[in-house]
């Protein structure tokens, strides 16, 4: 598989004069091509592919207007041509929405060069048009043999650069183990794990917000185009780049150790995007990192054959009782510990997380798909959902002993459907190994 390796450089002031000719270089011809493909299909109801604007490019350098895109490289431009071509594929296959022009100011400073516009000799990597390698601080060797197909250089927000090395890469999957965890995301601990585990939320935006406030005062008071201004902005961006890093680094510590640990793993379809529009918990959430988290899981999981299970977001998972499925009618965000009819005193992360891991249980058993479907869990429909009250009614849950291999396959999703709670409460107090099986 093919997998990128970020570096820090240092480039010398020729090399960085150059490359941040290189990023202006590339936003120009980007947005130049996206002006003329809207153009041509707004007047004409012609659409402009690729070649077309490959064209067009070759055109643009010999105008004296734009002869200074002869100036840099001619690899990154055309990539340049490329990405446009594949935002347009995936507009047009509503992937995502009509391409935007690059902000000089708002916009990722990279460029992309191939195999044709660098060198790669012992170790020590030489872009187009440069006389001196690239200054990079090598954190983690490359895989043995292998040579960088692709190089991509960037410029942070705070001032730092960064090169990526695309790279044939040969990951061995991890051994097999019997573990399954139910992963219950908050804000007060980052996690709380079906094993009863609770990982620390670390704030790191809550730490440094003074920092952060004391910093964008400054900023705010600075005269506009001034070098004072862009002494303050890159203040400020260094302190979000200092948060983003230990969150970051935060989560990857995490999902690897989960990962490593557990065979499925089982969370929940959070709607980050939604949930982020509470002006009293947006912070908070946004700085846990939720999504980021489960980005992290999906693709370690792929990596070193683990399972990931994703059950559906209206699942009610902290109202439900694991002991005996009984669901309250109401569960307040300040009501922590909770007392159920039945008895059982629950804290209520590690019993969402005790119910999270039952439904994905029940999920995997009945042959769905990892991840809910996105129009299911609009509707509130999803796999631990799939059948009406009615067709539920009346099948009794299995017996403490009782051997669920007899048990079809349907005939246990529909026993799920209806005690959840008490098959999620059974294997969450199991051995770990082996896994349930209910074929």
């Amino acid at each position: 598989m093919q997998r990128a390796f970020k570096f820090r450089f240092y480039p010398t002031p020729e090399q960085a004069d150059l490359l941040n000719r290189t990023f202006g270089c590339v936003r120009k011809v980007y947005n130049l091509a996206l002006e003329a493909r809207t153009t041509a299909w707004h007047q004409r109801q012609e659409r402009v592919n690729y070649n077309a604007t490959s064209a067009m490019l070759t055109g643009w350098k010999k105008t004296e207007e734009l002869a200074f895109l002869n100036e840099v490289s001619c690899v990154p431009l055309q990539q340049a041509l490329r990405h446009l071509q594949g935002a347009f594929t995936a507009f047009f296959d509503k992937r995502a929405g009509y391409p935007r022009f690059k902000s000089k100011h708002k916009s990722r400073a990279s460029a992309e060069f191939t195999q044709s516009a660098f060198r790669w000799t012992d170790g020590r990597l030489t872009l187009a048009k440069m006389t001196e390698p690239l200054k990079i601080i090598w954190s983690r060797p490359l895989p043995d043999g292998q040579a960088p197909s692709t190089v991509t250089v960037s410029r942070d927000a705070a001032g730092r650069w960064w090169v990526s090395l695309l790279c044939q890469d040969t990951i061995t999957p991890l051994p097999a183990t019997g573990h399954a965890m139910g992963i219950d995301a908050g804000l007060h601990h980052l996690v709380t794990l079906s094993s009863g585990e609770k990982a620390t939320n670390p704030r790191h935006e809550c730490a440094d917000r003074d920092r952060l406030a004391r910093a964008q005062r400054e900023l705010a008071r600075k005269d506009k185009g001034s070098a004072n201004r862009a002494k303050a902005r890159l203040k400020v961006a260094r302190i979000h780049a200092r948060i983003a890093d230990r969150r970051r680094d935060t989560l990857h510590k995490l999902s690897t150790r989960l990962v490593r640990e557990n065979q499925t793993l089982v969370i929940e379809d959070l709607s980050v995007r939604n949930m982020v529009k509470n002006r009293s918990l947006a912070r908070a959430i946004s700085d846990a990192g939720w999504r980021e988290l489960r980005n992290m899981l999906e693709y370690k999981a792929d990596w070193y054959g683990r399972e990931l299970v994703v059950v559906d977001r209206w699942f009610p998972s902290s109202k439900t009782c694991s002991a005996c499925g009984a669901v309250a009618k109401r569960m307040p965000l300040n009501v922590r510990l909770w007392t159920c009819p039945c008895g059982a005193v629950h804290d209520r992360d590690v019993n969402a997380a005790r119910n999270i891991l039952a439904a994905g249980l029940a999920v995997t058993a009945c042959g769905a798909g990892v991840r809910p479907q996105r129009d299911s869990s609009r509707t509130g429909r999803s796999a631990v959902k799939q059948e009406h009250p009615r067709a539920t009614k009346g099948i009794p849950a299995p017996r403490d002993g009782e051997d669920a291999n007899v048990r079809s396959r349907s005939f246990q999703c529909r026993v799920f459907a209806k005690s959840h709670a008490t098959l999620g409460h059974r294997y969450a107090n199991a051995p770990p190994d082996p896994l349930p099986c209910f074929s």
